[in-house]
C-alpha cells in the first residue's frame, strides 16, 4: 500500500503543493516561494521513482535549502540591476552644483535640479559654497542630503 500525505497520494499532493507555491510566486515576484516549488518538484520526482515519504521530505528540504541559499543572492543581484530607479530614489547618487552656500545651522542651501528648486543640507555638518558639486546621498522630505563630490568638484 502506497504512504499517503493528508489522504493524497504523494505524488499528487507534490504537483499540488508546487502549483501553489508557483502562483504565490508570481503573484508577490519576491523570489522567496520559488526555491519550495523546485524542492516540491524534486521530491515529487523523487515520489515517482517510488521512494519513501521520509526521503520526499529531506529532498524538499535540502533542495529547498540549497536553492534558497546558493541561487536566491545570485538570482537577486541579477534581476535587481534592471530595475530602473524611478521618482526619488533616482536622486540618489546624482551630482549636482550648488546654487545657495549650504549651511546646515542657517538651514541654507539650494540647487536646481531637473528645473526644480530642491533645499539641500550637507551630510557631515560642514559648510559647501556655491558653486561646488556635490552628490546627493538621501532625500528627506524636500530636502536633499549631500556631500561633496570627492573626485570631481567643479564638473559634473
Amino acid at each position: 500500500m502506497t504512504q499517503s500525505i493528508f489522504g493524497f497520494a504523494p505524488v499528487l499532493f507534490w504537483i499540488i503543493l508546487t502549483i501553489i507555491l508557483a502562483l504565490i510566486e508570481l503573484l508577490t515576484m519576491g523570489l522567496s516561494t520559488i526555491w519550495f516549488a523546485i524542492g516540491c518538484l524534486c521530491a515529487c520526482f523523487m515520489a515517482m521513482l517510488g521512494f519513501s515519504l521520509g526521503i520526499q521530505v529531506v529532498v524538499f528540504f535540502i533542495v529547498s535549502i540549497l536553492t534558497l541559499v546558493l541561487v536566491r543572492p545570485f538570482s537577486l543581484k541579477y534581476l535587481n540591476n534592471r530595475i530602473t530607479k524611478t521618482n526619488i530614489d533616482s536622486m540618489i547618487g546624482r551630482k549636482v552644483i550648488v546654487n545657495k552656500e549650504v549651511n546646515n545651522i542657517k538651514e541654507t542651501g539650494s540647487a536646481n535640479i531637473d528645473g526644480t528648486t530642491w533645499n539641500l543640507r550637507s551630510l557631515s555638518g560642514e559648510d559647501i559654497a556655491a558653486g561646488e558639486t556635490v552628490v546627493i546621498s538621501k532625500v528627506e522630505g524636500n530636502r536633499l542630503i549631500v556631500e561633496r563630490d570627492k573626485i570631481n568638484t567643479n564638473n559634473i
